[in-house]
């Protein structure tokens, strides 16, 4: 169901801080027209922990609207309240959504069993397919690979992917195995996206495809074609790029980013995130002319 390149878009913001919708209207039909293949409106990238639930799903409703069906949109919508994560899916599929991603409670810490028990409750009240996302390293939960094989089994037509920012690539192979090949593993790592297609991912939800993404679209689409020369030379382009984007407090430097390479775009961002430091916004303008973006 999704493959290839896929932006976790920021959210922009105009000066007064409300959500500018036709920087992010002009941004969604610029990531389109690059072969993103795939958008994720309000995930981390987007500060969805800031908005408001009024501004989340109203900019996954103007992400829709964009969209247009050009390509499919996976509306950010956890929460570690299994009511709230329920009520999350309900206004995604409301707001026009093809699915959902959704990341395990954090703060809370389940054991396996919550996590599990967490998920499935989400199955049983909704019919919009979900793209689980583990992200150990904001979330403080692990899906093990034993209880992600579990929740696929028992929902195989709801958990239809995986963005996985784990850092352990062993886990494309472990999941291979327990799930089998209809279940579609994306990357959640930009610097890993090469190496986890090599082991049978399909893609990758990227932090760099909002700033670079016909070369992110490139790479997956050698990758696809088992053009794995084609696509180490676009990793070795990019991998500055991706290094830097974490050089402060993501969004700050992608937001940067996106000012040098789309003149006017609005440069607002939420506490308690911040502007990017003068350091790494030199790290991001030597990334972006070593990719031949600046």
């Amino acid at each position: 169901m999704f493959s290839g390149s896929i932006p976790a878009l920021v959210t922009p913001f105009a000066a007064d801080g409300a959500i500018d919708a036709a920087a992010y209207r002009a941004l969604i039909d610029w990531q389109i027209a690059e072969g993103s293949s795939a958008l994720v409106p309000c995930g981390t990238t987007g500060e969805a922990a800031t908005l408001s639930a009024e501004e989340h799903f109203g900019a996954v409703r103007v992400c829709v609207d964009q969209v247009a069906g050009r390509v499919p949109v996976i509306a950010g919508a956890g929460s570690n309240d299994t009511r709230v994560a329920a009520d999350n899916l309900r206004r995604a599929r409301q707001a026009g959504a093809d699915a959902a991603l959704m990341v395990p409670p954090y703060y809370n810490r389940p054991s396996q069993e919550g996590i599990f028990r967490h998920f499935a409750a989400l199955a049983e009240q909704t019919e919009l397919p979900i793209v689980l996302y583990n992200v150990p390293a904001r979330t403080v939960t692990d899906i093990l690979p034993a209880t992600l094989a579990r929740i696929v089994t028992a929902f195989p037509e709801i958990f239809v992917a995986v963005k996985d920012a784990s850092g352990a690539i062993a886990r494309v192979s472990q999941h291979r195995a327990s799930c089998g090949d209809r279940f579609v593993q994306l990357s959640g790592n930009d610097d890993m996206a090469l190496a986890f297609n090599a082991m049978g991912g399909r893609g990758c939800i990227s932090v760099s495809a909002n700033v670079a993404p016909r070369l992110c679209a490139d790479l997956q689409a050698a990758c696809a074609a088992g053009d794995y020369a084609a696509a180490l030379a676009l990793q070795d382009r990019l991998f500055p790029l991706h290094d830097a984007l974490f050089s402060d407090a993501s969004p700050g430097p992608v937001k940067y980013a996106l000012s040098r390479v789309r003149a006017g775009f609005p440069t607002g961002i939420r506490l308690p995130m911040t502007w990017p430091s003068v350091e790494s916004q030199r790290m991001v303008d030597a990334a972006l002319a070593h990719a031949g973006l600046a």
